[in-house]
């Protein structure tokens, strides 16, 4: 019988600014079971004023250094019987925002115009989580749609440590908005137990994420943990409630595009037994390919197909 968990930020349940294969599980389940992670977002660096943070995160804060990212995240959890060549499905079942504020951030040298915007800019914005918006201090009201940065798996063990800035095959800063409450994540498993993390929690943020930073926000999402044994990917791909979705993540965005249009060629044929050649034309007429973001070291490209499709 399926099993709920919950997993809240503490010292000693976050890891801030990496992803290791040597980060020991916070958290052991069963494949079925769900599992509740809280989240919270930003460093006194980014948020300057700590007194609005809740309780857990200033003592994540005054305990921890973030090295070398600046994400926060809250795991891992481990899949029992999860192993190498397997694909682990991460059901988000709810996102819920559990502060009244978010925050953006301009930084030098970073962003998609580093050159037009050189100075550094941090701005509280706050958040109306009954009527689902956020106002901009100069008049624009955002309707928010939140979703997490960060959702990964343990990367392979002979990459070592790696910053959360990245996303790379075992998922992390994808900052894909698509990834709502109602999908399904797919992820390869590359260590014992599969180890999935969350974070960077987002109340909003347009395709590019072009100023670096999203609407970056403090996330309670509840997760499905679903094991297919002896099934294998290369990259992440997601299933929306619509849409089929593939990744992928490079410096080049003319190569993520090559990725994630390949892979969505891959998923097709094996969907529907189409030839290779069969699926590409469907995709030059049915997919369309999206800037996932261009702010964090691998740009992202997200190609959508609608499921309507392919029924």
């Amino acid at each position: 019988m399926a099993t709920h968990h919950t997993l809240a930020p503490k010292p000693d349940t976050v890891h801030w600014g990496f992803l290791d294969a040597k980060v020991a599980p916070r958290l052991t389940i069963d494949s079925g079971d769900t599992v509740t992670i809280d989240t919270v977002s930003g460093g006194p660096g980014d948020i300057r004023d700590t007194s609005i943070m809740l309780p857990h995160h200033r003592e994540i804060c005054e305990k921890l250094k973030p090295s070398p990212g600046p994400h926060i995240l809250t795991g891992p959890v481990a899949v029992r019987g999860a192993e190498p060549g397997d694909t682990l499905e991460v059901r988000i079942k709810a996102i819920e925002l559990t502060v009244d504020w978010g925050w953006n951030l301009i930084r030098p040298l970073r962003g998609t115009l580093p050159e037009d915007y050189p100075e550094y800019r941090c701005r509280i914005i706050p958040i109306d989580r009954g009527a689902m918006t956020a106002e901009l201090p100069w008049g624009a009201r955002i309707p928010l749609s939140p979703f997490f940065g960060i959702m990964a798996v343990a990367p392979p063990a002979n990459y070592g440590l790696c910053s959360s800035v990245e996303p790379r095959e075992f998922g992390g800063n994808m900052d894909n908005k698509e990834l709502l409450a109602g999908s399904s994540v797919y992820f390869p498993v590359f260590v014992p137990g599969a180890n999935f993390s969350a974070g960077d929690g987002h109340a909003v943020q347009g395709d590019g994420e072009v100023c670096l930073t999203a609407l970056e926000t403090c996330l309670k999402g509840t997760f499905e943990f679903v094991l297919h044994k002896g099934e294998t990917l290369r990259v992440p791909r997601a299933m929306t409630p619509t849409h089929l979705v593939t990744m992928g993540f490079d410096p080049d965005l003319d190569d993520a595009a090559k990725q994630a249009l390949r892979e969505m060629i891959s998923w097709i044929v094996s969907l529907k037994g189409w030839r290779p050649e069969e699926a590409y034309v469907f995709c030059s007429l049915a997919c369309d390919l999206r800037v996932t973001q261009l702010v964090d070291g691998n740009k992202g490209i997200h190609a959508m197909v609608g499921r309507n499709l392919l029924r």
